[in-house]
């Protein structure tokens, strides 16, 4: 009779502990995370980011789910992922048009103040492609074809202020040629219409057209990097194909909102950096003509807010304006 008669004293006590200790906090990730992607399925940041969420996937054990939010070269998406909760379940592939869009439309968010940066993904370059039935054959021989002929050849392009459509516009200015640009809203149906014949010329994403140069559907005539693709070997690039000193390329990273926890933003880093360095991963992206990097958070902000610079000064000197 005591000892029940004192566990019922006890009993309360430990039911009013029950209550006043706190529950632990869960690892991050304990659910699924969304995977914002500025563009619509089929181009070449629609397949990175995607490579990429299948290895986070695999090594995390929660599922990173792409969700397709193409329009305004990634304006829209990068409006959800800005207003987003910073809790971590919400991060977003950056592309060159975080850097280009705050120099060519009036955004309703801060491109740098908006946003955590967690990793540079990789990079790539533009190869610029020509429907079959297009005749020239050689960089020189684009220049030639597209002198006799100002302002009737058209381009496509993924969208206004993309490198697909900067490359374009930057080989006009220093060849001396004028093109007509048609802005599509992602580089799959860019492509889509130039295999159909409807545009003539492409500066598009190597991962987006190798599979098409590689199936003869398209014909490469040079890439705009510094030097030579390794997807691609056998193309020259523009600058030793007759324009020197031209050289684009394009780029892929992560980015969470502002205010995430920093413990979450070096968790996420961390795993990116290792699904960077699998074997298989890599070899999926070198071979879609992409070169994997992973940094650090600091590193990937400072190369963001050199690469809005950058391109604010190119963008005002070729005097491009937003559609």
């Amino acid at each position: 009779m005591k000892i029940r008669a004192a566990m019922a004293g006890i009993a309360p006590a430990v039911l009013l502990l029950s209550f006043t200790v706190p529950a632990v906090a869960q690892p991050y990730p304990s659910k699924p995370v969304r995977f914002l992607v500025g563009f619509p399925p089929g181009g070449t940041n629609d397949i990175v980011a995607r490579a990429l969420a299948q290895k986070l996937t695999e090594n995390v054990g929660q599922s990173f789910v792409i969700e397709n939010r193409g329009g305004a070269n990634t304006a829209i998406a990068t409006e959800i992922a800005a207003r987003a909760a910073p809790d971590g379940y919400t991060i977003m592939l950056n592309a060159p048009g975080h850097a280009t869009n705050p120099s060519l439309m009036k955004l309703p968010f801060n491109s740098i103040k908006d946003f955590a940066f967690i990793s540079l993904l990789a990079e790539s370059q533009n190869l610029v492609v020509v429907h079959p039935s297009f005749p020239p054959r050689s960089v020189q021989e684009l220049i030639a074809f597209s002198k006799k002929r100002p302002g009737e050849i058209n381009f496509a392009s993924s969208g206004t202020g993309t490198t697909v459509h900067l490359s374009a516009e930057l080989f006009q200015y220093m060849a001396g040629v004028k093109w007509v640009h048609i802005p599509y809203k992602g580089g799959g149906p860019a492509v889509i219409e130039l295999i159909a014949g409807q545009t003539s010329i492409m500066f598009s994403n190597v991962p987006t057209v190798i599979q098409h140069v590689r199936a003869g559907k398209l014909r490469p005539l040079a890439v705009t990097g510094a030097k030579r693709s390794s997807a691609a070997p056998g193309i020259p690039t523009v600058a030793e194909s007759g324009i020197p000193g031209f050289e684009v390329t394009a780029w892929y990273g992560v980015s969470a909102p502002a205010n995430t926890p920093r413990a979450i933003v070096e968790k996420l880093n961390g795993e990116i950096v290792r699904a960077l360095n699998s074997p298989d991963l890599r070899e999926r992206l070198i071979s879609q003509g992409a070169d994997p990097v992973g940094n650090t958070p600091e590193q990937y902000t400072a190369f963001m807010q050199n690469e809005i610079a950058k391109w604010a000064k190119v963008i005002q000197a070729a005097g491009i304006k937003g559609e």
